[in-house]
């Protein structure tokens, strides 16, 4: 059945998330693999999968994430293959909560770590931090993503999460990115020996050059990811005339939250402040019509 599972095209799409699945999934097979499929069916199946899944209990991240395969897996069998009558391993209380929200780079700690890392780590990092796109997305930014306008460049691409095209200004910061990297290389961004970058990898150089640079999350009292970069990108986002609604839907977030984030930053990056809080005002007087 498992098997059958991960062949199907209701694996999810990402290859990231196609291998988590496929490790939890295999995972909850080899735990299994002597029951009969039909034993989902009986209400004391989630009693047995909920034991299983203690030999993770010390980490709430990959609790969860074993219920939440194991309910996609048995969703599947039994609304799509029809191979259980009903499964009673669907609605698994969460124990792992994380709020990033406030998260952020300011230009304090962008320009800590651009200061001493390689240029291959600061590219990625200002990429992040100028466009706001995921991390999945950086890596497979190339030259036909980048657009001439009237007045200048955009980044003209299609999220690989959501699917949706994203048109992101090109900010002076991110111009000088583009106008340093040579026009025969396909990939913006590349690794430390100029080869195809992976998401691993870019992650981990920065947090490497991260803890070198004292932003170690004992230091910071949290731990500041590649990922946090979307907030600081939604305040250049701003800057460079985008509105709310604009980033909002660029961020796949509501306009109420991207002027929570905004907000946020400048309050951590007082050096922006005044700027920043002048033009989030102006922006939201004029989404004062708009759903948030």
């Amino acid at each position: 059945m498992v098997d059958d599972f991960l062949s199907s095209p209701h694996m999810p799409k990402g290859k990231r998330t196609r291998d988590d699945y496929r490790k939890w999934a295999l995972r909850f097979a080899e735990a299994f693999k002597d029951d009969p499929a039909a034993m989902f069916e009986e209400p004391e199946s989630r009693g047995e999968v909920n034991e299983w899944r203690k030999q993770w209990g010390h980490s709430p991240k990959q609790y969860d994430y074993a219920g939440t395969v194991v309910t996609r897996v048995l969703n599947w069998a039994w609304k799509d293959a029809g191979r259980i009558r009903q499964h009673h391993c669907a609605g698994f209380t969460k124990v792992y909560e994380v709020d990033r929200s406030e998260i952020v780079w300011t230009a304090a700690q962008r320009n800590a770590v651009v200061a001493i890392a390689p240029e291959w780590v600061t590219r990625i990092l200002t990429t992040a931090c100028e466009t706001g796109l995921r991390v999945g997305d950086l890596i497979r930014l190339s030259w036909s993503h980048i657009e001439e306008t009237p007045k200048g460049r955009r980044i003209r691409v299609r999220t690989n999460k959501r699917k949706r095209a994203a048109t992101i200004p090109v900010t002076p910061e991110m111009g000088a990115i583009l106008d340093a990297t040579p026009r025969d290389r396909l990939l913006i961004l590349v690794n430390a020996s100029g080869g195809v970058l992976k998401e691993h990898r870019a992650s981990e150089g920065l947090r490497q050059w991260r803890d070198k640079a004292g932003l170690t999350p004992e230091a910071l009292g949290y731990d500041l990811r590649l990922q946090d970069a979307r907030g600081t990108a939604a305040t250049r986002l701003l800057n460079a005339d985008l509105s709310l609604a604009e980033i909002a839907a660029h961020m796949g977030w509501s306009v109420r939250h991207a002027a929570a984030i905004i907000e946020h930053y400048a309050r951590v990056s007082p050096d922006e402040s005044d700027a920043v809080l002048v033009k989030l005002a102006r922006a939201q007087k004029g989404t004062s019509g708009t759903k948030l």
